[in-house]
């Protein structure tokens, strides 16, 4: 049931009309002047109120400091309008029209909650917009052949099979937290084309983050690696997506600390041991990258810059300037026990400044942020110029109209794979 997709697929167009169904059974009734009236009434109060919860959570930054997508207050007034339909039906009416209405209630409920999750596009899941899991231990290749660096890039040395599927594979597994202790939700895994062939090449790895709330759900970055793979002979990295945050919906900052568990060692040390030991990667970190979304890009770029031996190279999308940026004040009391020098020394830029010269030569770094989310730009901007002073090659990329949300997720990760294709040796520049 978790796994049932509720963006795409049919499920949304069902509860839709659904949905439907039920608004124009709630609104015909004898077009008397008093229902008429009445009807009208309940449309535009409900409207009004749909407009003024999300105005308030605007004003109140509940959820940020970035406004609401439009068409998601579209979808909450759209929504409490039928809402307000089927409460003036539980008056004047027969019995059966009362129960229509309260089931309707729940139906309009659902139908608006499936819009708003489709307009920010990052939970394709039912099971992942309650942040649950759904249990799908994938089979990790037992292909043991190592690399030959002086082979010559995979893109000209691996030939695919007739058979080769044409898509990549998704699934879960349970990385043991043997040196943080950590309490992590199963990792999603993607392993491309190529890697589930007889013989298949040791490929680059990809260690992802989602955002925060979030899930460790690899179908984003998997459907972005498939169409690269479909051009480039099935080639693709293979992907881990940790999760950082745990179950119980916490920001731990990205960070070790008493209050929610060792985020960072799980991720640096246990994830980074599970995938070189059970995954048919090439064992080189310059074939590695590092990458995170929102929450998961401050993750990522504080990772690059404190363990620059573990990863060469970075995707930064609409990532966070710093870890704990939304809230520095309870993040330096909660996760640092108030000792603020601590909490800025962990800042990326920070870190980066205090890299003797030379730490990040020779890495290649992605920053990418939706050309309609201001906060986020000028994060970009800053800590992508940090990079580029201390001597990584950067690329700094505006997706074209997207915001903070799916479609700045998508072509994020489309702008990155572009430029670290030919970086990890997957496609000719």
């Amino acid at each position: 049931m978790w796994s049932i997709p509720i963006i795409d697929g049919p499920v949304p167009w069902i509860v839709y009309t659904v949905a439907l169904a039920f608004f124009l059974v709630l609104l015909i009734r004898r077009p008397t002047t008093r229902w008429v009236l009445t009807a009208l009434l309940a449309l535009l109060v409900g409207a009004l109120v749909g407009l003024g919860i999300g105005l308030l959570i605007d004003a109140t930054d509940l959820f940020g400091a970035d406004p609401l997508p439009m068409p998601v207050l579209w979808w909450a007034a759209a929504t409490f309008a039928a809402i307000g339909l089927a409460v003036a039906n539980l008056w004047r009416s027969p019995l059966w029209r009362k129960i229509v209405a309260i089931v309707g209630i729940v139906v309009f409920a659902i139908a608006g909650g499936i819009g708003i999750n489709a307009v920010y596009g990052l939970n394709p899941t039912l099971g992942s917009v309650f942040g649950i899991v759904d249990d799908n231990p994938i089979v990790v290749p037992t292909n043991t052949a190592t690399a030959d660096p002086d082979a010559g890039p995979l893109y000209e040395t691996f030939t695919p099979p007739a058979d080769m599927p044409a898509k990549g594979q998704q699934g879960t597994q349970v990385i043991p937290a043997t040196a943080s202790g950590f309490n992590a939700r199963a990792a999603g895994i993607y392993l491309p084309p190529a890697a589930l062939v007889p013989n298949a090449p040791a490929l680059p790895l990809v260690i992802m983050m989602m955002g925060h709330p979030g899930n460790p759900d690899p179908s984003a970055i998997a459907g972005v690696l498939d169409d690269f793979a479909a051009k480039n002979k099935g080639l693709a990295p293979i992907v881990v997506v940790p999760d950082q945050l745990g179950p119980d919906g916490n920001d731990p900052a990205c960070a070790d600390s008493k209050a929610y568990g060792n985020a960072e060692t799980y991720v640096t040390k246990d994830v980074v041991a599970w995938a070189t030991q059970n995954l048919h990667i090439i064992q080189d970190p310059k074939y590695w990258v590092i990458a995170g979304y929102s929450n998961g890009g401050g993750c990522a770029v504080k990772y690059l810059a404190k363990y620059p031996d573990k990863w060469k190279n970075l995707i930064d999308i609409s990532g966070e300037p710093f870890p704990g940026s939304e809230d520095p004040g309870s993040v330096t009391s909660t996760i640092y026990g108030g000792d603020t020098a601590a909490f800025e020394a962990a800042k990326p830029i920070a870190i980066m400044q205090a890299a003797p010269a030379g730490t990040y030569d020779g890495m290649t770094a992605v920053f990418t942020a939706g050309s309609q989310d201001p906060t986020y730009i000028q994060a970009a901007k800053d800590v992508s110029g940090e990079a580029q002073a201390v001597g990584m090659t950067v690329t700094y990329y505006e997706v074209p109209g997207a915001g903070h949300v799916g479609d700045a997720l998508t072509g994020g990760l489309q702008e990155g794979f572009t430029v670290m294709y030919p970086v990890l040796g997957l496609s000719a520049k």
